[in-house]
């Protein structure tokens, strides 16, 4: 059975920086990675790369930011109003947050900067602009 549009999959995979440096793994969370191909559940290019796979094949992709997270995008740095932050809540630079947005959605943000009157938080994904390279092996397909 060859992997298609539509199906279920399942992957034992390893993704990695350009220097070999791992940054996330189906071995670290104790099972393989399900998702339906096409649903785009996935960045594009591990999507794009199970199409036509086997059961039990394997294989190295390199991503570009296009085919991953996106490039990183300045629009989405932004300077907050301190007052706009719970007073209570004590902030560091580095530190990750949950920010609403206007229709209820909440998304991860970083600290980047903090001063009297500001806080600068950076919306982008954490992998944005980053090259990545997984190995991937297809461990079970269903329809």
């Amino acid at each position: 059975m060859t992997v298609k549009e539509g199906n279920t999959v399942k992957v034992e995979y390893t993704g990695m920086f350009d220097d070999g440096t791992v940054f996330d793994s189906s071995e670290k969370h104790d099972k393989p990675l399900e998702f339906e191909v096409g649903a785009r559940q996935m960045i594009p290019g591990f999507e794009d790369a199970v199409l036509g796979m086997n059961i039990g094949d394997e294989k190295s992709i390199k991503l570009g930011p296009a085919q991953a997270y996106g490039e990183h995008r300045e629009d989405l740095i932004k300077a907050v109003p301190r007052e706009q932050m719970p007073p209570e809540q004590r902030l560091e630079v580095g530190m990750g947050l949950l920010v609403s947005l206007p229709d209820g959605t909440d998304v991860p943000a970083k600290v980047i900067d903090i001063t009297d009157d500001t806080i600068t938080i950076d919306l982008n994904h954490p992998l944005a602009g980053a090259d990545l390279s997984f190995e991937i092996k297809l461990v079970d397909i269903t329809t």
